[in-house]
């Protein structure tokens, strides 16, 4: 993992504060049908690994939306805080949730084959189906 240093972020009303201390600047966009379902389009987002600290976790509200991850939303504005893989504890977080996105760079699409036909990058990236998400 390519990590930066540490970045600081919050939820849309501020009462989340988000602490990752090693985020990786290579920003993913999933097309998947879930992200969509979430997000009303594609996920722009980073791995931060598992050194991940929130402030008000109480305002933390967890749905569990599959067999291998779950979200995190603050209770008060609905921002999308994180999703946490749950077999390695890893922190994926929007790459807009964070006070600066210098040094982020868009550099894979995954689930290219959900994507909907109405939008497309113009961003040079690696394409990975589904099945090679999973491979």
């Amino acid at each position: 993992m390519n990590s930066s240093a540490q970045r600081i972020g919050r939820c849309l009303c501020g009462k989340i504060g988000i602490t990752a201390k090693a985020v990786n600047p290579e920003v993913h966009a999933c097309h998947c049908s879930m992200c969509q379902l979430w997000n009303g389009g594609p996920t722009l987002s980073v791995h931060c690994g598992m050194d991940v600290s929130f402030s008000n976790e109480e305002d933390i509200s967890i749905y569990r939306s599959c067999s291998w991850a779950e979200l995190g939303f603050c209770k008060n504005c609905g921002s999308h805080v994180f999703y946490r893989a749950i077999d390695s504890g890893e922190y994926i977080i929007q790459a807009g949730d964070f006070d600066s996105s210098d040094g982020f760079v868009l550099n894979q699409q995954k689930f290219i084959d959900e994507k909907p036909s109405y939008y497309r990058f113009a961003n040079k990236t690696t394409h990975l189906t589904g099945a090679e998400v999973f491979a």
